[in-house]
C-alpha cells in the first residue's frame, strides 16, 4: 500500500471515529502500536479534527468572551501539538531514508513530504464536511449543488496531492531529492521570545 493510501484510510477512519460523539472533550482512542507511523497519523488527524470543531464553535457570535479566550488557548496548544507531530512524522522519513545518497543533481522540495501530509489531512476534513452540506435534507437544492461541485474538486485535489507526494517520496528514495526538517521555532509560544511573555517575567 502506498504511504498517502495508508495515510488517506486512516484519516478517514479518525472523522468517522471522531463524528460517533461529534464531542471536541471526547478522549482520543488510538488503535495502533505506540510510536509507530500509524499510531501518529492518527493521532495527527483526531488533533486536526478536534481543532476543526474547535474553529466552529470560537466562530459563534453569542459566545462568552471568557469561553472563547479558552478555546483560543486549546487552539494555540493544539496548533503546537499539531507542529510536533508534524516534525515526528518528517523524522521517521529521515530515518527510512537515511542510508540513501543524493544524486549530485538532487534537489530540495519547496515543503516537506510530512508537511504535505498535514495538508493531505486537512483536505480529508474538507471533503467529509463538504459531503455533508451536500446531503444536508434542510438546505436548499442550489446550496446542494454548489457543494457538490466544490467537493469535486476537492476530490481532485486530494487525488493530486497524493499523487505527488508518492512522488516525492520516490523522489527520495531514489536520490533524486533530498529533504531537510526545519524546526518551527514558533515564537509567540516562547517565553524567551514573546516580548508580551518575558517583560511580564522581568516584572
Amino acid at each position: 500500500m502506498k504511504f498517502t493510501e495508508l495515510s488517506n484510510t486512516i484519516f478517514s477512519n479518525v472523522i468517522e471515529d471522531y463524528h460517533k460523539t461529534d464531542n471536541v472533550d471526547t478522549p482520543v482512542s488510538n488503535p495502533f502500536e505506540v510510536k509507530t507511523i500509524e499510531y501518529y497519523l492518527y493521532l495527527k488527524n483526531w488533533i486536526d479534527t478536534v481543532q476543526w470543531h474547535l474553529e466552529d464553535i470560537i466562530r459563534d457570535p453569542q459566545i462568552d468572551p471568557v469561553v472563547a479566550l479558552g478555546i483560543k488557548r486549546r487552539i494555540d496548544k493544539s496548533n503546537q501539538d499539531r507542529t510536533d507531530l508534524v516534525e515526528l512524522i518528517d523524522s521517521y522519513f529521515l530515518d527510512k531514508y537515511k542510508d540513501v545518497i543524493a544524486s549530485p543533481e538532487a534537489k530540495i522540495n519547496t515543503e516537506s513530504p510530512a508537511w504535505a501530509i498535514d495538508r493531505l489531512s486537512i483536505l480529508a476534513l474538507k471533503i467529509y464536511h463538504m459531503e455533508q452540506e451536500v446531503n444536508r435534507p434542510d438546505a436548499s437544492e442550489s446550496h446542494r449543488e454548489q457543494c457538490q461541485k466544490k467537493l469535486s474538486v476537492l476530490l481532485e485535489q486530494r487525488k493530486d496531492l497524493s499523487e505527488a507526494i508518492t512522488d516525492l517520496l520516490g523522489d527520495i528514495e531514489n536520490g533524486h531529492k533530498y529533504m531537510k526538517v526545519y524546526k518551527q521555532m514558533k515564537m509567540y509560544n516562547d517565553p524567551d521570545l514573546n516580548p508580551v511573555l518575558y517583560e511580564q517575567k522581568g516584572k
